[in-house]
């Protein structure tokens, strides 16, 4: 392992909010793999159950936070897999989350802040915007408020460590039809640039995944489908994160089978030269500009 991967060491500890399922879940497989312990964060608790006989084959410590049972024997030796039942956006289970890292593990080396919502929503519906902006941007500080302190006491301890925030592309292209979703990710984005330039001098480092089109395999109703051609499995999107980390990127905007890096590029060249140029926000979906940003996207060279 090199770069910022080298944290996904045996016997450090992952934290991973939104880690029952989707690209949560896939990391978690990922440093369950690596030998890491797992502190697995989701308000499902039915979800967490399935994560950890997934992970760990039946061998289980459960945590406070909102819920959740006592603690197991827990002597069986690493890696180890921990549960807790909570809400993200309440900095009061952010206090027993905390509480159980500490009790369960000394030290947090990896934290994921992966939990959000989506639904849509538009003006003058308040719980729309509340419940998006509360789950996926206070989630975020509060994970970080919490935490931080505790990465830290493990780097000072000689450990690499590492904070990874999951964002969305709808925070940086801003595409029309869901205002609350699109700023809770793109203030997220911002809340990890100054977060990667606060630690800058410390050992610690940050990373922002921003999948793209990804599969999880499950519908509302519970049906396993097959996934589309187009979209990823939540693992590969997990394997680019870490070979990214072995880059020590920051930013690590992930591809899928339908759209290219080049792609993501040009659309993103293109939203902020609405600003720089002076256009009508959002004009990449404008009638008026449609045809000239697609023809401008597709001559934009990409170094």
């Amino acid at each position: 392992m090199s770069g910022a991967a080298a944290v996904f060491a045996p016997g450090s500890t992952a934290l991973i909010t939104g880690g029952a399922s989707g690209v949560g879940l896939a990391v978690a497989k990922l440093c369950h793999a690596k030998g890491m312990n797992l502190l697995l964060v989701d308000r499902n608790a039915e979800a967490l159950d399935r994560a950890r006989l997934s992970l760990a084959g039946g061998e289980h410590t459960a945590a406070g936070g909102g819920g959740g049972g006592g603690v197991d024997d827990a002597s069986s030796g690493p890696p180890r897999v921990v549960t807790s039942v909570a809400d993200v956006s309440l900095p009061e289970d952010w206090a027993k989350i905390k509480d159980s890292a500490i009790d369960q593990f000394s030290s947090v080396e990896l934290l994921v802040l992966n939990a959000g919502v989506g639904g849509k929503g538009t003006w003058g519906d308040h719980d729309y915007f509340r419940r998006i902006l509360e789950t996926n941007l206070f989630g975020v500080i509060n994970g970080v408020n919490s935490l931080l302190p505790v990465v830290q006491d493990a780097a000072k301890a000689n450990k690499r460590t590492a904070i990874v925030i999951t964002g969305s592309k709808q925070g940086i292209t801003n595409p029309p039809g869901n205002p609350a979703y699109n700023a809770s990710k793109a203030a997220v984005k911002t809340l990890a640039e100054h977060l990667s330039w606060d630690l800058r001098e410390t050992t610690t480092s940050v990373h922002l995944l921003v999948p793209g089109w990804t599969f999880t395999g499950m519908t509302g109703g519970g049906q396993t489908k097959d996934k589309p051609a187009g979209a990823w499995a939540p693992e590969q999107v997990a394997d680019y994160l870490y070979r990214n980390m072995e880059r020590d990127e920051f930013y690590v905007i992930c591809p899928d089978n339908d759209v290219s890096e080049e792609t993501d590029k040009r659309r993103m060249l293109w939203s902020v030269g609405d600003v720089v140029n002076g256009r009508p926000p959002l004009t990449r979906w404008r009638d008026e500009w449609k045809q000239q940003a697609e023809k401008t996207m597709s001559e934009t060279r990409i170094e």
